[in-house]
């Protein structure tokens, strides 16, 4: 008997935790803090792993507010350096108060800030919470409203390391907030102005000069924009991921440019109306590291200009979008494997 109380004690004390410690890296974070309901042993050994506190996901959460200031307090939570609150519910201006008063000290490292879709958090709100987090890389508050010029003043003044920033739908920002962008985070390396529709030629303009390290830039729905502003793109050397799906004014002539952005790998060209395969063309000798590609709703390329990718970029190529491309026809699974033997996804017009 005392030997097989031995051999569980020793599974217990050693196997068990090493188990325990790779199971639980996989787990979402509401299963982690489930299981440290299950026994009293489980909870003091998940929580002697600080690797597995290092973020709070509190997302589309009710009562969001309340239970973050609740999690702060933790001392699981000491090194926290991400948090999720992306449409948390009943997260408001007075929550973010709080957590500055009573938890600035477990903040004041913190990498990642999520605020998408918090209706109720204003410039004010922007301003508090910012001031307590001076070491953040990455802010994002998609979909607010109530955010303005005021609250991109507060972020640059609070924040000098950020690097990524998601400002989608924030309608009411102006080019004011691209200049102090441009003038402060000279190594942002991800942007999205998705429908911010105040912003116009000159500030995307200060955007692109200063920011030079861009790899990720998010234009979807700013119709305005000038074709001579998309040629600019092409300062972007790094450039990764663009999506300029609704640019109507983008010609061909801008794709030549853009097509200097010889690192790009997704593309969206979706419903950019005065695109032709000359265009394409020129992307595709250009951009041979492609593997997203959207050219729904484009009615002036033709099998030219898949031809070409097919030259250039068929060893990367994964997806590609000719849906409502009418010059296009309708192609075999098979035979589109012979132009693009890596193609997962292809969608074509019916």
């Amino acid at each position: 008997m005392e030997g097989e109380e031995a051999k569980e004690l020793t599974w217990c004390r050693e196997t068990v935790p090493k188990v325990l410690r790779i199971v639980s890296t996989r787990l979402p974070q509401r299963e982690l803090v489930s299981l440290l309901l299950v026994s009293p042993w489980i909870y003091r050994t998940l929580v002697s792993y600080p690797s597995l506190w290092l973020t709070i996901d509190f997302q589309e959460r009710s009562n969001a507010g309340s239970c973050l200031i609740v999690a702060l307090s933790l001392p699981r939570y000491q090194h926290v350096k991400q948090i999720n609150l992306e449409f948390a519910q009943d997260m408001e201006e007075k929550n973010l108060e709080l957590i500055k008063s009573k938890c600035s000290d477990t903040i004041q490292n913190l990498e990642s800030l999520n605020l998408n879709g918090c209706q109720k958090i204003s410039d004010k709100g922007i301003e508090v919470i910012t001031s307590a987090c001076p070491k953040l890389k990455v802010f994002s508050i998609y979909w607010n409203v109530r955010a303005t010029d005021g609250g991109i003043r507060s972020l640059v003044k609070n924040c000098k390391h950020v690097v990524d920033l998601n400002l989608s739908g924030c309608k009411n920002i102006s080019d004011k907030s691209l200049q102090l962008v441009a003038e402060h985070y000279p190594e942002l390396e991800f942007l999205n102005l998705t429908r911010c529709v105040k912003l116009t030629d000159p500030g995307l303009r200060q955007i692109l000069r200063s920011c030079s390290t861009l790899q990720s830039l998010n234009l979807y729905a700013l119709s305005s924009l000038s074709d001579d502003t998309y040629k600019s793109i092409s300062l972007l050397s790094h450039l990764k991921f663009l999506d300029l799906c609704g640019a109507q004014n983008l010609s061909d002539e801008g794709l030549f440019s853009i097509a200097k952005c010889h690192s790009l790998v997704s593309l969206n060209l979706t419903w950019c109306i005065r695109v032709t395969d000359a265009g394409v063309i020129a992307i595709a000798e250009g951009c041979n590291s492609l593997n997203f590609l959207s050219l729904f709703g484009i009615v002036g390329v033709s099998d030219k200009c898949l031809e070409a990718l097919s030259r250039s970029c068929s060893d990367k190529l994964t997806t590609l979008d000719v849906n409502g491309c009418i010059g296009i026809k309708k192609r075999r699974r098979t035979d589109l494997l012979q132009l693009f033997p890596h193609l997962k996804c292809f969608k074509v017009h019916s």
